[in-house]
């Protein structure tokens, strides 16, 4: 049976050439990259290398650029290193309601001891408005954080517009981009914020590697103290092997990302004109709003996601509800946007990437539909 993965927003797979420059430093450069002699200079020229291509990839200075285990740790950075800087935890924040956990988490954590928290809402179709961010804004508002796409329905949020308001309030303004980098172009001179978040495996890179962006001038406190490495704020010897192949992927999707936007495109699109075609009341989550042109979420009426990908163990996908015991439960986002439970629990994530072939998507198009068609009897 072979296997259709259409789960990138989870992860993707290394790509061979990341997996090609990483592997030589498992074995021969494995120096720690503070030593220094040659095997240590050696390991951290290469780091210092990765740095500059991951920072090529987004538009910033090298120096603002701090590795992390992985996209959480970089998220709980942002929060934590701002909310924390004056060695107590006081002051207010603004996250969204469609963040990722490794946001709302953190959030609620600093909430607990002692910190302010706000949750805006958003639209119908999963879009955070800045009036909405504006209007939380109280006098001792130190950080605002909405991510830059929704992994689950792939909507692109305003985050230039939100930044707008934060400059003219004198607000930090953090981005979760995990989902955006390598998908569509990320900027953080355009994007005008002070600190950004991206996962390696979320664009052809390892997993257990992660960025913050760290705009110059601004002071963090660490999570993790130690030896004083990337610039004193992530204590800890650097995973030279996982950086290097983070650099690796940065240049990858920056070359490619032209061609793998319009391919991706062409991909969800194709995919969903066969399935609206062939189930009625198909319904897309966040149709008006701009999206990933990876990401695919659909309602299958009258049906369970969960049941329906159980009938197709040849797809790889994400449903919008966890079905334990005989109860659902429904994803914070799609409750956010105000579906109905029976729309939540129909919720299907589907999205594409670099390997994904039209071939698949046909096969993964009749596959769906034959099983929808089962669940409901239509004759």
């Amino acid at each position: 049976m072979r296997q259709i993965y259409l789960d990138y927003n989870a992860t993707t797979p290394i790509a061979p050439s990341v997996i090609e420059a990483m592997m030589p430093f498992f074995s021969n450069h494995y120096g720690n990259p503070s030593s220094a002699h040659a095997m240590g200079r050696a390991a951290n020229e290469s780091i210092e290398d990765a740095r500059c291509k991951v920072a090529g990839l987004i538009g910033c200075d090298r120096n603002e650029i701090v590795f992390t285990g992985c996209g959480t740790e970089a998220n709980n950075l942002a929060l934590k290193g701002v909310m924390l800087a004056e060695g107590h935890a006081r002051g207010h924040m603004v996250i969204s309601a469609i963040e990722h956990p490794a946001i709302s988490e953190p959030a609620k954590f600093l909430e607990r001891i002692g910190c302010e928290l706000t949750i805006v809402p958003c639209d119908e179709n999963g879009v955070v408005r800045a009036a909405d961010v504006e209007a939380a804004i109280r006098p001792n508002t130190k950080l605002i954080s909405v991510m830059h796409a929704n992994n689950e329905i792939g909507t692109i949020q305003p985050i230039r517009e939100i930044s707008e308001v934060c400059r003219s309030r004198n607000i930090l303004l953090h981005s979760d981009a995990s989902q955006t980098t390598g998908k569509i172009p990320v900027s953080v001179d355009y994007l005008d914020v002070d600190l950004l978040t991206m996962a390696g495996h979320k664009f052809y890179g390892p997993k257990g590697i992660g960025v913050l962006f760290v705009r110059e001038g601004l002071g963090l406190e660490s999570l993790l103290h130690g030896a004083g490495h990337e610039q004193g704020v992530r204590g800890g010897t650097e995973n030279t092997p996982y950086i290097v192949g983070l650099g690796q992927a940065a240049v990858l999707v920056s070359k490619s990302l032209d061609e793998s936007v319009e391919k991706m495109t062409d991909l969800r699109d194709r995919l969903y004109d066969q399935l609206s075609h062939s189930i009625v009341g198909l319904r897309v989550n966040g149709y008006n709003a701009e999206r990933l042109p990876n990401t695919l979420s659909v309602c299958f009426p009258e049906v369970v996601g969960d049941e329906l990908l159980r009938r197709v163990p040849e797809i790889c996908a994400s449903t919008g509800a966890a079905c334990h015991s005989g109860e659902v439960f429904g994803s914070s986002t799609l409750s956010a946007m105000g579906l109905s439970d029976p729309q939540i629990a129909g919720t299907v994530r589907l999205s594409v990437g670099w390997t994904t072939s039209e071939e698949e998507i046909d096969r993964a198009a009749n596959l769906l539909i034959d099983a929808w068609e089962n669940l409901v009897g239509v004759a």
